[in-house]
């Protein structure tokens, strides 16, 4: 008797992409586990989405041809060097399909966006994962050390999630000086717009300037259209046409489409938004540090408590509170900037956490 189909041994072994924890049914909470924009899109997106639904029965544009000159306008790049997708996630999934075959490696810093090790071992990839430095931000020397032959592709997270650190411009540049021009790096920038470090790497700029360099970024987080997935990729027109190929016919709807183009003719108000959460994560990071925990200088929409084997009781306890955060079992937590009284449930207990935590000894976290 013939065996029974199975996928590739690899799925089967695929850690599992773990999304942030829904406040549970009937019981109010601030869902801080998403890193989620906490404003609700404006009247013109909305707007901008019912009218597009009343062709639904229709395929939308299949290279989103509209979408995608807004965003090379709003950018600053001519439309050839831009190609847009179903959330910078599946972006990067096209990237890794089309440039890795089995036995490729990818070298990406860890812990990072914990999507990297999923879509890399669909791709039939080897995951090269570089343990970040200790204040939380990448070790880019590591990484490069990390490059071999088989290296096709390397993964750069500025912010970092979980941790919001950046990379600076000049440690990209002396990185980028040592990796060979065949290997692709990519720039994962979901965060962008929530940094305020004048050192931070300027991927648009690095993207222009170096052929092997491919830049992600999102309407996911500034833009807040996380629940309509549009990402898009920014690099030289060769490699976009290639993922213009490869990508996932309409892979991006028509609803989405509509939407991202409404959000980008509100630039003023997008800056103004991001800014109100800038300045909320200021205030919670300085709250942190006053209670006596070490913070990573975050510059996403999120702060990351290094809390160890105790993340999850920590993450339990915020539930109980009424406010959702991400924990990652063994490591730490990540809380999203929200709304503030939700921000202050975290503070209360952290602050309760940091009297606890201080008595115990490095081994028992």
């Amino acid at each position: 008797m013939a065996p029974a189909f199975r996928f590739r041994a690899e799925i089967d072994s695929l850690p599992a992409y773990v999304p942030g924890q829904r406040p549970p049914a009937g019981r109010p909470a601030y869902k801080l586990s998403s890193n989620e924009n906490p404003f609700p899109p404006s009247a013109a997106v909305l707007s901008a989405v019912a009218d597009a639904a009343a062709d639904l029965n229709r395929y939308p544009d299949i290279h989103a041809t509209g979408l995608v000159a807004a965003i090379a306008a709003h950018v600053g790049v001519d439309a050839e060097r831009v190609v847009v997708g179903n959330g910078s996630v599946a972006v990067l999934e096209t990237v890794l399909r089309a440039a890795c075959r089995p036995g490729d490696e990818v070298v990406h810093a860890w812990r990072s966006f914990e999507a990297y090790p999923i879509a890399i071992q669909v791709a039939g990839a080897t995951g090269v994962p570089v343990p970040l430095r200790e204040d939380g931000g990448h070790d880019l020397a590591a990484m490069a050390d990390a490059v071999t032959e088989r290296t096709r592709v390397v993964l750069v997270c500025s912010p970092n999630n979980p941790t919001g650190t950046v990379v600076h411009e000049d440690e990209m540049r002396e990185f980028l000086a040592r990796v060979p021009r065949q290997v692709l790096v990519v720039l994962d920038e979901a965060y962008v717009e929530f940094v305020r470090d004048d050192a931070a790497a300027d991927g648009l700029a690095l993207a222009r300037e170096f052929k092997n360099v491919l830049l992600l970024r999102t309407f996911s987080k500034a833009y807040g259209l996380a629940g309509l997935r549009v990402g898009y990729a920014v690099a030289r027109p060769r490699l976009i046409r290639g993922l213009r190929t490869a990508s996932t016919p309409f892979g991006v709807n028509a609803l989405a489409q509509a939407a991202a183009l409404a959000a980008l003719r509100e630039s003023d108000e997008v800056a103004a938004r991001c800014e109100r959460i800038v300045q909320e994560r200021t205030r919670v990071l300085a709250a942190l540090r006053e209670q006596g925990w070490t913070v990573p200088e975050s510059h996403g929409n999120f702060y990351w408590l290094d809390l160890g084997r105790r993340a999850t009781p920590f993450a339990r306890e915020a539930a109980a509170s009424g406010a959702t955060v991400r924990a990652f079992d063994g490591e730490g937590v990540r809380v999203s900037i929200g709304e503030i009284e939700g921000n202050d449930v975290v503070l209360r207990l952290a602050a309760d956490w940091g009297h606890f935590i201080e008595q115990l000894s490095p081994a028992t976290l």
